[in-house]
């Protein structure tokens, strides 16, 4: 799209994305690895995708099933978390984040047809250390995983999620 001097995206046939902030029952946070063609690089990222690209659906029904296409795991309880701009000054894209707990593999993951994504399980005292080790190696790591630590943090040190 193009208004005035200003370029930005606007995807069409979607309504939306969404990142998920999951944690197994060991205190792993759940973490996506994918070469991404924009970037020319390995990214690691929180699961995530796109919402309403396959059909009707909410952003709720879009996580559950990036999750499992993309890590091989469901979860028993999901809580939203908050929505917000992917990159205000490129994109009209809205992300909303989810909380997924209660996690149980039912597969491998790795993505869907072209996609090939490997999952990693990163202790959560360990995250910070292991990102930066990512960059050294030349990875791009998004740098949304620290917000979804952040509220991560804000529900696991007992202060609670804001409605």
């Amino acid at each position: 799209m193009k208004e005035g001097r200003w370029e930005y995206v606007r995807r069409v046939n979607a309504n939306g994305a969404v990142m998920i902030v999951a944690v197994t029952e060991d205190g792993e946070l759940l973490l996506v690895e994918e070469y991404r063609v924009p970037l020319h690089a390995l990214t690691i990222g929180l699961p995530a995708g796109i919402s309403g690209d396959e059909g009707e659906e909410s952003t709720l029904q879009s996580a559950r099933r990036e999750l499992e296409e993309e890590t091989g795991y469901r979860a028993d309880a999901w809580t939203y978390l908050f929505t917000g701009p992917s990159s205000p000054g490129l994109t009209t894209e809205m992300v909303s984040f989810y909380l997924a707990e209660g996690l149980h593999q039912i597969s491998e993951g790795g993505g869907v047809a072209h996609e090939n994504i490997t999952v990693h399980r990163i202790p959560l005292p360990l995250v910070h250390g292991w990102l930066m080790d990512q960059t050294g190696q030349g990875k791009v790591v998004d740098p949304k995983i620290f917000m979804g630590l952040y509220f991560l943090s804000r529900s696991v040190n007992g202060v609670g999620l804001e409605k």
